[in-house]
């Protein structure tokens, strides 16, 4: 129940302070009208995940600036250490672009907020508008939890995402750093990084799929081809308990592993976690207390 509040505090909490994040109009949904303040007194927010602003994309939206002026006023706060100084919370992309179409100032709402719901209000801008590359959902979702103690679950009712997604994107993190540049770049998408998961050497998948233009459906076979196994392994698994273990990674976000015993129908089912968070997010899915 109070995730679900959290949810629809802050869901439509960012809609009703700076209007629909969607585009369409919120005018009548703002609770307060927005003040003119000058686009010196403004500062990014260090903790934006937003870390990637194309340089080609700023001039358009520029252009429709200088035209048109700032029309969804952005969200700022006002920090302690500085008279006239706001840290943007919502709207950076915007006030970047309104300083290189020449503006001195651009409309505002200044809300009060912390860190966390900050934190929360910029990630959710963000995803709404599909302005974040993978990995950079994939940091919001962390430093929310590093920072301000979330569950997985309880972050997933309070941003508005299923717990699947949450975990999924969250995965991404434990890729080796040459994968996670591929997918900054954009030359990966989600779905080929998540097929990376379970590959021997994702490094050298990763390369392959930029280098050939796989397709996500080709990528996920390549965690199924067959390779040299050492005398004496484990047999090849079949396609039957590979796709098992696929779905069962995908629903939870974490590795999984059936083994059969050969010539029998016992075998393990192993789970493989990364975090004491991950572990307690498990204890809860199997409510065994």
């Amino acid at each position: 129940m109070a995730e679900e509040v959290a949810r629809r505090r802050l869901g439509r909490g960012l809609a009703s302070l700076i209007g629909d994040v969607g585009g369409e109009a919120g005018v009548a949904e703002r609770a307060r009208p927005p003040r003119h303040l000058p686009t010196a007194y403004l500062r990014p927010n260090p903790r934006n995940p937003r870390r990637a602003f194309d340089s080609a994309d700023l001039d358009d939206l520029a252009a429709s600036v200088r035209e048109k002026g700032v029309v969804q006023p952005i969200l700022v706060r006002p920090l302690a250490d500085g008279i006239n100084t706001y840290e943007i919370i919502a709207g950076e992309r915007r006030w970047r672009a309104a300083q290189k179409a020449g503006l001195h100032e651009v409309p505002v709402v200044v809300h009060e907020a912390s860190d966390k719901e900050a934190l929360e209000l910029a990630i959710i801008e963000n995803v709404q508008r599909t302005d974040l590359n993978p990995l950079e959902e994939a940091h919001g979702y962390q430093q929310l939890i590093d920072d301000h103690g979330y569950s997985a679950a309880g972050l997933a009712g309070a941003i508005g995402k299923s717990r699947p997604h949450v975990a999924n994107t969250l995965s991404l993190l434990r890729l080796p750093d040459a994968v996670q540049t591929y997918l900054r770049e954009g030359k990966l998408s989600a779905g080929h990084a998540r097929a990376l998961l379970h590959v021997d050497d994702p490094a050298a998948a990763a390369r392959r799929i930029v280098e050939e233009g796989l397709s996500v459906r080709e990528a996920e076979s390549l965690r199924q081809a067959r390779t040299v196994k050492p005398k004496g392994s484990r047999p090849e698994k079949d396609a039957d308990t590979r796709a098992l273990e696929q779905a069962m990674s995908d629903h939870l976000g974490l590795k999984v592993t059936v083994n059969h015993k050969p010539g029998g129908e016992s075998g393990e089912l192993r789970i493989a976690y990364t975090t004491l968070e991950q572990l307690d997010d498990i204890a809860r899915r199997l409510r065994w207390d």
